[in-house]
């Protein structure tokens, strides 16, 4: 009988991938060597941060799972750049680790998922067509597509020092065969490297000596319903000091990525302490996050501090830092080594461009972080059960939101080191904010079978709420100006406006901060909007399929060679890949228009 649907891989890529595709009424199923460590954080204990939130908040407006498993969970939360405008305001929930897991398997449980335990060693392809996977022990699992949600176990191999052993993480053993299967199909795979820091004993940390964070007071939330526990601890930081910064530097030699045993490519925006020591070595120090595992848990989380050095070193550093001058490290650091496929072999859709069926999703795919992870997983099962049903290939352009730049970003640009989400890479932001997510994408989610039409409707209530209120401030009149004017000056803010001239009705306060913002930064939406529709000018050309660029007048050989390769669906899609320039695109614009 088989599945429409095979998920293979347990972490947040491949939780996402089952919960959607079974939202569309397919057969799925989800293979993992442990289904008890379905959902595990292997690195940080939290969700979210700049970039990371705001794919959160899409995932959560497109029905997936994370931030309601983040929020059930949450033990602190605090809002990012608060002094900042909503463009690059950033939520991070800090989670208790342990509750995460069993909260994403509790919610995973609630629909038609079967779980199998089992290592895919192989796809299987008869004439030329995906028809399931093989297990390392021998069983032949059918199904109509597949999703690859391997995480950092394709190869892993976990480094200590310069001691090595093959795993795809702390205590877990790698994916063995799977990455010769890709290759044999002719996808081309990168190595990368990831790492994590030490965890501490709690009792042996002098939490005196640190500065704590406290939570946010009311506490926030992806979906508006804080969890009960949202406020229930602190965080802390710490520094490095001289001496952490000297005992790195003269073992350096002890590091096997500066010895060059590892040769994957570390993250540039989530470094080791060691690559922080050693590229900015004008600092003095460096700012350590220090974040407790859950509630009960007897671990600290050291942020900022992965590392590859060997044991007996971190020992030392550890030391090094102020307050944990006496701390007992219960879990090393590792730097774990791992296969990733060419993200540009891939549909918009995350489709394997060599294989009909094949979808894949996460770190797999070159990307660093849950959220990054997730937001894939969710459109790769999406469409995957929209191949099984026969249903065409969706998509979330590059204007839509941040999981459209980042799968833009990767399916056209590609990556040459593990890829992290950040507001920067957002051209659209202030019109991609995480609180109007809902506003942009829960249509599409309706649309695609992921959420019901309620969702759609309670979505179009709030912002007519919110139209009518601006309508009526529009109206009234407060020191000779309109209200709605009055409230774009620096100093002016809704709340005044609402003691003044109390509404008919009472708004929310996800509301009332969509009215804000709206009055406050109408000008520069106005402009964005402008951009918006510049670049959908772009969209609109679409470039034929099979179409041979070589042929193409007055076309690079350059810019021929990389659409070849590519094949961008529109001139929007040409203009993002590097190496095809404005003139390349005039070129191509005077052909279409010819060949119209």
């Amino acid at each position: 009988m088989g599945w429409d649907v095979l998920v293979v891989g347990g972490g947040h890529a491949g939780l996402e991938a089952a919960w959607a595709a079974s939202a569309l009424g397919v057969r799925v199923a989800l293979v993992t060597v442990n289904p008890d460590r379905i959902g595990m954080m292997p690195c940080n204990p939290a969700v979210g941060g700049p970039g990371k939130s705001q794919l959160v908040a899409e995932l959560t407006a497109l029905g997936g799972l994370m931030g309601h498993a983040a929020d059930a969970t949450a033990i602190h939360t605090r809002l990012l750049n608060r002094s900042k405008g909503p463009a690059v305001q950033s939520l991070r929930v800090q989670v208790d680790r342990d509750l995460y897991a069993l909260k994403a398997q509790d919610l995973l449980s609630t629909r038609p998922v079967e779980v199998l335990r089992g290592e895919v060693a192989a796809l299987r392809v008869e004439e030329g067509r995906l028809v399931g996977v093989q297990t390392a022990d021998g069983r032949f699992l059918p199904a109509r597509s597949v999703v690859i949600a391997g995480g950092t176990f394709l190869r892993g191999v976990v480094w200590y020092g310069r001691r090595s052993r093959p795993a795809g993480r702390q205590g877990e053993p790698p994916a063995r065969y799977l990455s010769q299967s890709l290759e044999a199909l002719g996808h081309r795979l990168l190595r990368f490297k990831t790492g994590t820091p030490p965890r501490i004993r709690a009792d042996s940390v002098d939490f005196a000596r640190l500065e704590v964070v406290p939570p946010d007071d009311p506490p926030g939330s992806f979906t508006g319903r804080p969890g009960p526990h949202a406020r229930a601890l602190p965080t802390w930081q710490t520094r490095t000091t001289p001496r952490t910064h000297a005992l790195i530097l003269s073992h350096l030699h002890l590091s096997p990525l500066y010895s060059g045993e590892i040769v994957g490519i570390g993250p540039r925006y989530c470094p080791s302490i060691e690559d922080k020591v050693v590229r900015f070595s004008d600092k003095e120090s460096h700012l350590l996050f220090v974040e407790p595992d859950g509630l009960h848990t007897s671990e600290v989380y050291l942020q900022g501090f992965s590392s590859s050095l060997p044991p007996e070193l971190q020992e030392e550093m550890v030391h090094s830092l102020p307050g944990f001058e006496r701390a007992v490290i219960q879990r090393y650091a590792y730097a774990v080594e791992y296969d990733a496929v060419d993200p540009r072999e891939l549909t918009p859709g995350l489709q394997s461009r060599r294989l009909g069926g094949l979808f894949t999703a996460g770190q797999v795919n070159g990307t660093s972080g849950y959220e990054e992870a997730a937001a894939q997983g969710l459109l790769a099962g999406l469409n995957a059960a929209r191949f099984a049903l026969g249903l065409p290939e969706v998509h979330l352009p590059r204007s839509s939101g941040y999981i459209g730049v980042m799968v833009d970003d990767l399916v056209h640009r590609g990556v040459d080191e593990p890829y992290r989400m950040m507001t920067s890479r957002v051209e659209l932001r202030l019109l991609c904010r995480a609180d109007n997510a809902d506003e942009r994408l829960t249509p599409l989610a309706v649309e695609w079978g992921l959420l019901p039409r309620e969702a759609l409707e309670r979505v179009r209530a709030k912002y007519a709420r919110v139209e009518r209120e601006l309508e009526r401030l529009a109206a009234l009149r407060l020191e000779g100006a309109r209200a709605l004017d009055w409230l774009r000056r620096p100093e002016a803010t809704y709340g005044e406006l609402l003691r003044r001239f109390p509404p008919p009705e009472p708004l929310s306060p996800e509301e009332a901060f969509q009215v804000e913002v709206r009055a406050k930064y109408a000008g520069y939406i106005a402009r964005q909007e402008k951009l918006r529709a510049e670049l959908a000018d772009l969209e609109r050309y679409a470039l034929p399929q099979g179409l041979d660029f070589a042929r193409v007048p007055s076309l690079s050989r350059e810019a021929a060679e990389k659409l070849t390769r590519h094949r961008p669906r529109t001139l929007a899609e040409a203009a993002r890949i590097p190496g095809v320039r404005d003139s390349d695109l005039t070129a191509l614009l005077v052909y279409l228009k010819r060949s119209a």
